[in-house]
């Protein structure tokens, strides 16, 4: 493949899945001697993103303001100036911004259009730019089925699964029968020592998560014979987050759990908290496009236990089925844990969804907009 300018769009580079996948890819561009722009409105991932050799362009181009239309003409100028190949649009309001750009453009010196769809927005027309590309990625097999759902104009041959990846390299296999990830992990938590089963959630503190599942299933497994058990939730304690908290924290309380439930910041070391569970737990209410907990907790050696519906569901059913329970159904999450903790099932050897795969199917949809 010659060399590629490739521009990617989304609102801010702070954290999240879009942002880890727009370094990833990003990364892999230079990596092959293509050349890698990203346009946000910043963020501490910028640094990283320079020192992979890549470009960035400041522009809020995800504020929801009339103002924000005034940045067309600066995508456009920036597409024209460096002799774009490819726009790759994350977004849906830096898609809107874009799409209009390119629109304003000669047609024969039009960069390609790509969109990737790594969430399951809301349907309707401000969504649906999301599947105006060229090619529109999906993160899942989950997010194609709920666009061909959901936008059925839309042509099946322009749509390519390509799920997001784990750098395996980040979560290495660790034995079950190592201690001393549970080890460390208590001398920062003494509430979760002991040698009772230690049960994960990792998860942003909103409803959603599925915290309050967490917590029911913990005072299940007391009233069950796992009296030891406790429960780790990291990310669920953020500013702005504590009548949630609060609430989180009456609950274990009434039920009894309280002094094993540890509501804590988000951790940098996510890798060593999967390595010191016994199980990790993805019960979102609301499913996942992807569910990369799944793939993480797995490439450790964790088993998981989910909701069988969205990503995550798809995951489980592929990798682990064992720890897919229906959705809503509390009987059988806590039947499920038990048997999982009591006799750990067999888990897979070689995890397919890996950051090395991903890269390189998303350079492969770049060569064939090229040609």
């Amino acid at each position: 493949m010659r060399r590629l300018t490739v521009v990617q769009l989304l609102p801010a580079l702070h954290s999240g899945g879009v942002e880890r996948s727009t370094l990833e890819v990003a990364r892999a561009l230079v990596a092959a001697g293509h050349r890698a722009i990203v346009v946000s409105a910043g963020g501490r991932l910028v640094q990283p993103l320079l020192d992979s050799g890549a470009e960035h362009l400041t522009l809020d181009i995800g504020r929801k303001s009339l103002l924000t239309l005034r940045h067309v003409a600066s995508l456009r100028r920036l597409f024209t100036e460096t002799d774009a190949d490819i726009v790759h649009a994350r977004s849906r309001l830096p898609a809107w911004l874009g799409w209009y750009a390119l629109k304003g453009m000669p047609a024969a010196s039009r960069p390609h259009w790509l969109t990737t769809m790594h969430g399951l927005n809301s349907p309707g027309r401000y969504s649906g730019i999301m599947v105006s590309g060229e090619r529109v990625i999906c993160v899942s097999q989950t997010v194609r089925e709920y666009l061909l759902a959901n936008y059925p104009a839309t042509d099946p041959a322009k749509l390519r699964v390509i799920p997001r990846g784990v750098d395996v390299s980040q979560f290495p296999r660790v034995a079950r029968t190592d201690r001393r990830p549970r080890l460390e992990v208590a001398r920062h938590y003494p509430q979760l020592a002991g040698a009772g089963p230690l049960l994960l959630l990792p998860g942003r503190g909103t409803r959603l998560k599925g915290h309050a599942h967490a917590i029911q299933l913990l005072a299940t497994l007391h009233q069950q014979g796992e009296d030891n058990a406790v429960l780790w939730m990291p990310g669920a304690r953020e500013p702005g987050r504590e009548a949630y908290v609060s609430e989180l924290e009456q609950l274990a309380q009434r039920l009894g759990v309280a002094g094993g439930v540890a509501l804590t910041e988000p951790t940098s070391r996510i890798a060593q908290a999967y390595a010191a569970s016994d199980l990790v737990l993805q019960v979102s209410d609301k499913p996942e496009a992807f569910g990369r907990t799944v793939v993480e907790a797995l490439s450790v050696g964790r088993p998981v236990l989910g909701w069988k519906h969205g990503g995550v569901g798809e995951l489980l059913t592929q990798l682990q089925p064992a720890g897919a329970v229906t959705l809503g159904d509390e009987a059988a999450l806590a039947r499920t844990a038990l048997s999982l903790l009591r006799h750990p099932p067999a888990l897979p050897s070689r995890i397919p969804f890996t950051l090395q795969a991903m890269q390189r199917a998303t350079l492969d949809v770049y060569g064939e907009l090229i040609g």
